[in-house]
């Protein structure tokens, strides 16, 4: 059975979008410190807050509750939209649960947005916020979050080891293919997170991944699950890491990526798993026939940027295609039930919305949608100083549980490096 729960403004919504020129106040510095909305990379993106609505909901139709609740709340909008361009006008913010059936999915519609594409600013107000939000200017952030304090989560380190051991095992066996496991880390301040002090440090370390903001799950992802411009389709897949090290061993490790059998076969499986999902909606799809290496500070990945165009009798959202395409291998495994089963049995946690869809979609049907990885879970609803975080590694046969374990403190640390002093 699906569940809603939804705070609705009735009659119909005024929305307004003002050009602001070539402005260049970083959008990140907009925020205020709550209800943080943001999807940005290099400096373009959106940033947004307030609610003028709001929609939570659960269920095996949940993906299609949300796209028909959005639909409506559009069609019921007065807009006045000028520039017409994708993130303009109205916009909805999302954060899909990993297992949208038993997770809940947030979707936020903001008071105010503010964006930026190709060196262009403007803002969009819905509801009565007037000509004078146009003058937003930035806001200050905490600059200190005091001594941290770090736990455990679901599994302790050598636990985890050991459900990577039982996962190899189970691969051996032939149950199947990739099974991609995660773990969780707790972290308490001494002082309240501010959301957005996090939010700049992981965009100054991670200008090339997606820093997004969504119901206080934040992070900065490297993997863009399904972009839509028009009937355009684009994706980044990543499966396939390696750290970082200094000097020669830095080039040494990259190599070992490139020419590592097992993380090409990781990677094979996310592609192959892609492609096959989307492929239906497509008159064309290009996929590379072999991956690059994306380097990022902390860690290397295999990438592979897939391209499409939706076929022009499809009229399928992005909302559905991205239900299509969820969970990829690169979050999940191959084939797809079989390693949801086995993370349900040997992962021990609940991921909520770790390694959904994370993003933004327009009225006009655009949008972007990344997975919600490198990322922490704000909770501590009454004092807001404790934080989840998370990391995963894609298992495939012959995967090492230590070597395994220290992918995912690599991982984790890109999230530990935005709260540490």
């Amino acid at each position: 059975m699906t569940t809603a729960t939804l705070s609705s403004v009735t009659g119909t919504a005024q929305v307004v979008t003002t050009p602001l020129g070539t402005r260049r106040t970083p959008l990140l510095t907009l925020l205020p410190a709550d209800g943080a909305l943001a999807w940005v990379r290099q400096g373009e993106g959106l940033v947004g807050w307030g609610e003028a609505d709001r929609l939570e909901v659960s269920g095996p139709a949940a993906l299609a509750t949300a796209a028909a609740w959005w639909a409506e709340w559009c069609d019921r909008s007065e807009v006045h939209d000028p520039l017409g361009v994708p993130g303009s006008g109205p916009v909805v913010f999302a954060s899909i649960a990993f297992d949208p059936t038993a997770g809940t999915s947030v979707f936020v519609i903001p008071e105010v947005v503010v964006g930026r594409r190709a060196g262009r600013t403007w803002v969009t107000v819905t509801g009565d916020g007037g000509p004078a939000v146009v003058e937003t200017s930035p806001q200050d952030a905490a600059t200190s979050i005091g001594r941290l304090a770090y736990a455990d989560g679901a599994l302790d380190p050598v636990a985890w080891c050991g459900a990577v051991a039982a996962a190899v095992g189970r691969i051996d066996a032939g149950e199947l293919d990739k099974v991609v496991l995660a773990r969780d880390l707790l972290v308490t301040a001494d002082r309240p997170l501010d959301p957005r002090r996090l939010l700049l440090r992981l965009a100054e370390r991670f200008p090339d991944c997606w820093t997004f903001a969504v119901d206080g799950l934040l992070g900065a992802t490297p993997e863009l699950l399904l972009r839509r411009t028009g009937r355009e389709l684009s994706a980044r897949v990543l499966a396939g890491t390696a750290p970082r090290g200094a000097g020669a061993e830095d080039d040494r490790l990259a190599e070992g990526l490139q020419h590592s059998a097992k993380d090409h076969a990781e990677h094979a499986y996310a592609v192959d798993s892609l492609a096959a999902s989307l492929g239906p909606f497509c008159a064309e799809l290009v996929v590379p026939g072999q991956p690059d290496v994306l380097t990022l500070p902390n860690v290397r990945h295999l990438a592979s940027d897939v391209h499409g165009r939706q076929r022009d009798d499809d009229a399928t959202g992005l909302l559905e295609l991205v239900g299509a395409v969820h969970p990829t291998a690169a979050v999940c495994g191959s084939p797809t039930p079989e390693a949801a089963r086995v993370i349900t049995e040997l992962e021990a946690m609940d991921r909520g919305r770790y390694a959904g869809p994370v993003g933004w979609l327009d009225a006009r049907g655009d949008g972007e949608f990344g997975l919600a990885l490198r990322c922490a879970q704000l909770t501590g609803a009454e004092d807001g100083r404790q934080a989840r975080l998370f990391a995963g590694c894609g298992i495939v046969s012959g995967s090492d549980p230590i070597a395994e374990l220290a992918e995912t403190q690599a991982k984790l640390a890109a999230f530990q490096a935005a709260l540490e002093d």
